[in-house]
C-alpha cells in the first residue's frame, strides 16, 4: 500500500480514490439527491401553477386538478428519492471508511522503526480514526448539506428565469461573485483550521501517552503535574478551535447580510413587475418562495462549509503524517530468501541512526552456519544495533549484510524475517490469550503444536491459571509475571522454528528455580541453528562457540569463551567483574 504516499497533502484525490471503488453506488446516491432537490424546488413551481389555476376561476376546474396532481407527484417523488439515497448511503459510506482504515493501517505498519521513534503511538492511531471520521463526515455533509443547497439555488435561479430573464441573469452574476469571494476568504483561513487540527491531534496523543504510562506517573506522584500539563494542552486546542470558528462565523455573517438584501430586492422586483402587468400573482408567489428557498439553502450551505472546512483540515493534517513514503521498501527485483545453512556476514558495514552518531564504521563479522555467537560489551557498543540491522529494520549507509551469501537488502522483508526468531529481553505480548500469543510464531500452527512448544519452553505455570491456554494476558502481558512472559516468548520461538535465532538475554527475567530448566530448553532450541545472543550474564555463554566483545562499534576481542578466559583481554576483565559482583551480593 506504499502508493498511498502519493496522496500526502492531497485530501481530495485521496478521498476520490475510495469513492471510485464504489462508483455505481455513489452515482445512485448523487443522482437521487439531485433529482429529489429538483423535485423539491419544482414543488414551488407547482404551487405557482395551482395558484394561477385557482385565480382563473371555477370554470378552469380541470386545470386546477391537473396542477394539483402535478404538485402531489413532485412531493411524492421528492420523499421517495431521498429514501433511495439514504438507504444506499447507509452501507456505501460505511464501506468507504472500512476500506480507508484497512489501507491506512497497512501503510502505517509498513513504516520503519525510525518513523515510530519520533511520534506518539496514540497520536498515530487517533489520526487513523480521525481520518476515517473526517471522510465519513465530509461525505455525509457533501451529499446531505452541501450538494442539496447548491442544486436548490441553481434550480431556483432557473425557475426565476420563467418570470424574468433579467432577474435570473442578475442572480447568476451575484451568485458567481459571492461564491468566488466565499472560497477565497475560506482559503485565507486555512492556517487557522490546520492549527486547530494539529492541536486536536496533540490532545489525543497526550492522553494515550499518559494512560499507557500510568504506573510510572503514580510511582513519581505525577498525577497533578500531568493534569496541569493536559489542561494546558486542551486549552491550546480550545483557543485554536475558537479562532477557527470565529473566522468562519465572520464569513457566515457576510453571507447572511448579502442574502437578506438579495431576497428583499428580488421580492420588490417581482411586485414591481406585477404592478406593470408583466407578472401574475403566481409569479410573485413563485419569486417569494424561491427567494426564501435561496436564503435558506445558502444559509445551510454556509453552515455546512464551516464544518466541512474544519474536517478537511483535520483530514489534510492526518494524511500528511500517516501517508509519508516508506523508508524501507523491498528492492524492485527482490526475491525470497533461499535458506541454505544460515550463514551470516556483515561486510564493511557503516551505519548511523537517522540524526544520530556513527555506530559502525567499516564493520565486518562472519558467522558460520550453526554457530553460536555471544555478543558482550558495555552499553552503546553496538550489540542491539546488530540485531536491528540483521532484521533490516534500518538500512546500512555503506557495505552490506548477507545471509547465505544473499544481500538482505535484495530479498523480500517477509522472507528475511521468516528466517529469524527473536527472544527479546523486553517481551511484547498482545492483549490476547496465551494460546494466541504463542501461536503468533506460526499463525497456521495447530493447537497441539502450540501446546508442544509451550511444554518445550517449560510453560508449566499455564496449568495453574484458571483458563489455561485461553487466559488473557492483559495489556502488554501485565497479568503474567516477567518470567512467565519470557517463557511465552521462548515458546513462540520454538513454534516458529526459524534457522537463525536472536537471543537478548533470554533468561534475564527468570527466577533461579526455573532458570536451569529454561537453559536446557534453550539449548535444545539452539541445536542446529545459527544463534546470536546478547549476553548480560556472561555465564550463559559457557557453551557457546564464540564470544565477540564490542566496544564503540568495533570488535576488540573474538574467540571461544574458554580461550578468551585464559588470556588477559577485555572478556576476562568482564568475567572477573561479574564474579566480583556475584560474590558481593552473596555476602
Amino acid at each position: 500500500m506504499d502508493n498511498l504516499s502519493g496522496y500526502v497533502r492531497r485530501p481530495f484525490p485521496f478521498v476520490l480514490r475510495y469513492l471510485r471503488r464504489r462508483r455505481a453506488a455513489h452515482v445512485v446516491i448523487v443522482s437521487a439527491v439531485v433529482a429529489a432537490v429538483a423535485c423539491s424546488v419544482g414543488t414551488q413551481y407547482g404551487v405557482k401553477n395551482l395558484v394561477d389555476s385557482l385565480t382563473a376561476g371555477s370554470s378552469h376546474a380541470n386545470s386546477v386538478w391537473l396542477a394539483f396532481a402535478f404538485l402531489m407527484s413532485l412531493i411524492a417523488a421528492d420523499n421517495l428519492l431521498w429514501r433511495v439515497a439514504s438507504w444506499t448511503a447507509s452501507f456505501t459510506f460505511v464501506g468507504v471508511t472500512g476500506d480507508l482504515r484497512r489501507d491506512m493501517f497497512r501503510h502505517l505498519t509498513g513504516h520503519a522503526p525510525s518513523y515510530f521513534s519520533d511520534r506518539l503511538p496514540g497520536m498515530l492511531t487517533s489520526r487513523i480514526t480521525a481520518t476515517s471520521n473526517a471522510v465519513f463526515t465530509v461525505e455525509n455533509m457533501f451529499v446531505w448539506n452541501v450538494l442539496p443547497p447548491c442544486i436548490a439555488t441553481v434550480s431556483a435561479i432557473l425557475l426565476i428565469g420563467t418570470v424574468s430573464l433579467a432577474m435570473s441573469a442578475g442572480l447568476i452574476i451575484i451568485a458567481g461573485i459571492m461564491l468566488m469571494a466565499m472560497f477565497q476568504l475560506a482559503a485565507a483561513g486555512k492556517p487557522l483550521h490546520d492549527d486547530f487540527a494539529d492541536k486536536a491531534a496533540a490532545v489525543d496523543g497526550e492522553m494515550v501517552d499518559v494512560i499507557s504510562n500510568l504506573p510510572l506517573v503514580r510511582a513519581f506522584c505525577g498525577l497533578s503535574y500531568e493534569h496541569d500539563r493536559f489542561d494546558a494542552t486542551v486549552e491550546r486546542e480550545l483557543d485554536a478551535r475558537g479562532r477557527s470558528l470565529r473566522y468562519l462565523e465572520k464569513l457566515r455573517i457576510l453571507h447572511a447580510v448579502v442574502t437578506i438584501v438579495l431576497t428583499i430586492a428580488l421580492l420588490a422586483w417581482a411586485i414591481a413587475l406585477w404592478q406593470r402587468g408583466a407578472a401574475t400573482t403566481g409569479d410573485v408567489v413563485l419569486v417569494c418562495t424561491l427567494g426564501l428557498s435561496i436564503l435558506s439553502a445558502t444559509r445551510d450551505l454556509a453552515v455546512a462549509l464551516v464544518d466541512v472546512t474544519q474536517h478537511v483540515a483535520r483530514l489534510t493534517e492526518a494524511i500528511a503524517t500517516l501517508l509519508l513514503p516508506h523508508e524501507l521498501k523491498d528492492h524492485p527485483e527482490a526475491e525470497p530468501l533461499i535458506r541454505s545453512g544460515a550463514a551470516v556476514a556483515f561486510n564493511n558495514v557503516s551505519f548511523h541512526y537517522p540524526g544520530g552518531v556513527q555506530v559502525f564504521e567499516k564493520f565486518s563479522l562472519r558467522i558460520q552456519p550453526g554457530q553460536r555467537v555471544g555478543l558482550v560489551g558495555h552499553s552503546g557498543g553496538g550489540k542491539s544495533s546488530l540485531f536491528v540491522l540483521l532484521q533490516r529494520f534500518y538500512d546500512v549507509q555503506h557495505g552490506n549484510i548477507a545471509i547465505d551469501g544473499q544481500d538482505i537488502s535484495r530479498v523480500t522483508q517477509q522472507s528475511l524475517r521468516e528466517a529469524i526468531s527473536v527472544v527479546p529481553q523486553d517481551i511484547s505480548l498482545f492483549h490476547r490469550s496465551i494460546m494466541e500469543n504463542i501461536r503468533y510464531g506460526r499463525p497456521n500452527a495447530t493447537d497441539d503444536e502450540v501446546l508442544r512448544a509451550a511444554i518445550a519452553a517449560r510453560c508449566d505455570f499455564i496449568e495453574n491459571l484458571p483458563d489455561g491456554m485461553a487466559t488473557m494476558v492483559g495489556d502488554r502481558g501485565i497479568k503474567v509475571s516477567g518470567g512467565q512472559r519470557q517463557r511465552i516468548a521462548i515458546a513462540r520461538a520454538f513454534l516458529k522454528d526459524a534457522p537463525i535465532l536472536l537471543l537478548d538475554e533470554a533468561t534475564a527475567a527468570l527466577d533461579s528455580e526455573s532458570e536451569e530448566a529454561i537453559r536446557e530448553a534453550l539449548s535444545r532450541l539452539m541445536r542446529g541453528r545459527t544463534v546470536i545472543a546478547i549476553a548480560h550474564r556472561l555465564a550463559t555463554l559457557r557453551n557457546f562457540d564464540r564470544v565477540v566483545v564490542l566496544q564503540g562499534g568495533r570488535i576488540i576481542e573474538d574467540g571461544p569463551p574458554d580461550i578468551l578466559l585464559q588470556g588477559r583481554g577485555p572478556y576476562r576483565e568482564l568475567v572477573a567483574r561479574e564474579m566480583g559482583r556475584l560474590a558481593t551480593h552473596a555476602a
